[in-house]
């Protein structure tokens, strides 16, 4: 390769940046801070009677029956406590891929942080929020799939 070449592929790698993959995995993070965040602040700001007369028949409606569990009450305040301890895995782990998606954009092996970041998302709300961990799978797979050496400055 000639000098010329050489300067050009460096000029490129430097254009290079991660924003699709850093908007995408924004948009589960936010979304997981909304819906797992907003689930666990709504739960566990009520009251039993509360619960029962707002809360408890809004979860039927949507298809999650706590009363097979006893107390419905209790186990909704269960589901709350995993939502919550989950959304501190995804953001701690999705921070430190925005971290090393902003310092190293060709190290595509920061895509392993948004993988576990979904996996924590999916596992961390049984599957509730498969929706929301897509995002981050999506942003993962990009990091794997788009490489400087196609091109793209974006």
């Amino acid at each position: 390769m000639s000098a010329e070449t050489l300067a050009r592929s460096a000029a490129a790698h430097r254009r290079f940046t991660r924003r699709p993959e850093k908007w995408t995995a924004g948009i589960g993070v936010g979304l997981a801070a909304i819906l797992q965040g907003g689930f666990a602040f709504a739960v566990n700001s009520t009251t039993s009677a509360e619960f029962g007369d707002a809360i408890a028949p809004a979860l039927r409606s949507a298809g999650i029956d706590l009363a097979a569990s006893g107390n419905a009450y209790e186990a909704a305040r269960t589901l709350a406590a995993w939502f919550g301890f989950s959304l501190l895995a995804v953001l701690a782990l999705a921070a430190i891929g925005f971290f090393l998606a902003s310092r190293r954009p060709l190290q595509g092996s920061t895509g392993w942080w948004f993988l576990g970041a979904g996996l924590a998302c999916l596992f961390g709300t049984q599957l509730i929020l498969y929706p929301v961990a897509f995002f981050l799978f999506l942003a993962a797979a990009l990091f794997a799939a788009r490489s400087p050496q196609q091109g793209s400055p974006s």
